[in-house]
């Protein structure tokens, strides 16, 4: 199977991974829908929801851009509008925005706090909510987070309680939807990298090597691998990239290491 002719709903994929995940789509000659904030270049984080829309669409796929604050309940609905008057429907929803402040609870202002919130679980649920009566209708329908494994392990807490809350609401918002959603036919699962991912918003987090990243390439591969799956029986699952693209019969993964030469930072939230 290949994504040829079906209609992505991204978030955040103005730059990135999300961007990389939709260039991969493009590739198939996939619909692709940009859903993010940035319409006018930002200084410090290149890309904008144009300039990936184009990307796409040089790709092979066709790109729209939407300006789309998935914050905003009514946003997220015109943006779905837009794309079902644009495409027809939708056959996959990412949910890849999210925030990050990677502090203790002291370092912790409550506009970050409530900015990881609101983003995060609550932007994935509905983003999932306004997609839902259209995925529900289309032949082989994903919702795909990039959120990791749950976990209640206080290592993953205490040094950043706002974050870990955040980022494993997205993942029991996954759980939900797929125990919901499953059962009618709808593959909702989650995706996580096994190393931390080289992305330009890594670059305001102080005190990452990115030379000891992969590039976002691995992700888009590992969710290409799992978008184009078939949907009977398959949810509820949390997925690694690697295991995924091992699972694909891919075995070397020196092409997505920024410095192969370098050990590799795991991201959080994983044990091993």
């Amino acid at each position: 199977m290949t994504l040829q002719g079906k209609t992505l709903f991204i978030t955040g994929a103005s730059r990135g991974i999300g961007l990389a995940i939709a260039l991969r789509a493009a590739r198939d000659g996939a619909n692709v829908v940009i859903a993010a904030k940035s319409s006018v270049p930002n200084p410090k984080l290149p890309g904008t929801i144009h300039t990936a829309a184009q990307a796409v669409t040089d790709a092979g796929g066709q790109g729209l851009a939407l300006k789309c604050d998935i914050r905003e309940e009514d946003d997220v609905r015109a943006a779905v509008a837009a794309t079902v008057d644009a495409f027809g429907g939708i056959d996959i929803l990412v949910n890849n925005a999210s925030a990050i402040w990677l502090a203790g609870v002291l370092d912790t202002p409550m506009k970050r706090f409530d900015l990881m919130s609101q983003v995060n679980a609550r932007g994935s649920f509905l983003c999932a909510q306004a997609c839902l009566p259209y995925l529900l209708k289309a032949p082989n329908p994903h919702i795909l987070t990039l959120a990791p494994p749950p976990s209640l392990d206080p290592k993953w807490w205490a040094p950043h309680t706002g974050y870990t809350l955040a980022k494993m609401g997205m993942s029991f918002v996954t759980l939900g939807l797929a125990g919901e959603f499953g059962p009618q036919g709808v593959a909702v699962n989650a995706l996580w990298p096994r190393t931390i991912i080289a992305t330009d918003a890594l670059n305001m987090i102080p005190g990452v090597d990115i030379s000891r990243c992969r590039r976002p390439e691995i992700v888009a591969d590992a969710a290409h691998a799992v978008l184009t799956r078939p949907v009977a029986g398959f949810h509820g699952q949390f997925l690694i990239d690697e295991a995924v693209l091992r699972e694909a019969g891919i075995e070397d993964f020196s092409s997505y290491a920024v410095d192969p030469s370098q050990p590799l930072l795991p991201d959080l939230f994983l044990d091993a």
